[in-house]
């Protein structure tokens, strides 16, 4: 079995993280946060979402957030852009890729956005149209990938079915999402080879919650398969388990301290890593959900 050399980190503190925690949270901060994960090393980071702020109030003010990050070269400043609306907005603000998402399950689909998976990709098809043309890369999502609060299970081949969909639209990556964080490594190696015969290994990411405190464990599971890109959220932003609703969202300190001991890189620092989460731990008021964090700390 050979794992990869070198993993791929997202953030997606910032967007994922933020727009899942109660308290909200200024502009400044936002940038601070975002040139703090920069300074880092981290080479990919979800900075906002252009959605609307009815929706998703901690998400306001993203515009504002591109206009004043401190943009270092190589590194991509990525945001979420569910429909025609959001991804002009986002052009406007100067993102060079968008993401957009779609669930593997019906009943989760018709939930949170009111359609059908078959009408959500459709609605992708525009945006993926007017991104190739202004030289935007597209990363897509697929949310509950080994489960569904209303649905349970979910069989690996709807998984399969729709990665295959959004990366034969243009979609670069295909981010596969444990939402509920109910996965465990067997059915996330089951998973991972069953969207494997449809999508190359190259082009899927894992984004593992610690909900039932599986993500590790998850990605560990996703390395053996081959798979050198994954999600997660500095402090683990959004993943408070004891707030009704948290997302769950996995620690980049965690994953980070993990893949530095299997001798796997990532150019990010971890040392700079923990001072951004101390620090907008203290901006949020919250502990922070990194149990590295909490070890050097003393807690």
């Amino acid at each position: 079995m050979t794992l990869p050399t070198h993993v791929r980190l997202i953030e997606v503190g910032p967007r994922d993280g933020l727009q899942n925690e109660a308290r909200p949270i200024s502009v400044a901060d936002k940038v601070q946060l975002v040139d703090a994960l920069t300074d880092a090393g981290l080479g990919y980071i979800e900075a906002g979402s252009f959605v609307s702020p009815k929706w998703v109030p901690q998400m306001a003010g993203s515009a504002e957030v591109f206009a004043h990050i401190r943009r270092k070269p190589g590194v991509v400043y990525g945001a979420l852009a569910p429909n025609m609306r959001g991804f002009e907005d986002a052009m406007a603000a100067g993102v060079k890729e968008v993401a957009v998402f779609a669930a593997a399950s019906e009943a989760f689909s018709q939930r949170n956005i009111n359609c059908s998976v078959s009408e959500s990709l459709a609605r992708f098809v525009p945006i993926i149209e007017a991104a190739r043309q202004h030289g935007i890369s597209v990363r897509g999502y697929v949310s509950c990938v080994l489960g569904c609060p209303y649905e349970g299970d979910i069989a690996p081949q709807q998984v399969a079915a729709v990665a295959q969909e959004l990366y034969a639209m243009g979609c670069y990556e295909v981010s596969l999402g444990d939402t509920i964080g109910t996965g465990t490594p067997t059915a996330t190696r089951t998973m991972i080879e069953a969207v494997s015969a449809h999508v190359p290994r190259e082009k899927l990411a894992g984004h593992f919650h610690d909900t039932y405190g599986q993500a590790l464990v998850n990605i560990y599971a996703s390395l053996q398969e081959g798979i050198a890109v994954f999600d997660s959220s500095i402090a683990g932003l959004g993943g408070c388990p004891y707030a009704k609703g948290a997302s769950g969202n996995v620690a980049t300190e965690d994953v980070l301290y993990m893949l530095n001991g299997m001798g796997i890189e990532t150019g990010v620092d971890l040392d700079k890593l923990l001072l951004a989460g101390e620090h907008i731990c203290k901006v949020l008021d919250r502990v922070t959900g990194s149990r590295v964090a909490r070890a050097r700390q003393g807690a």
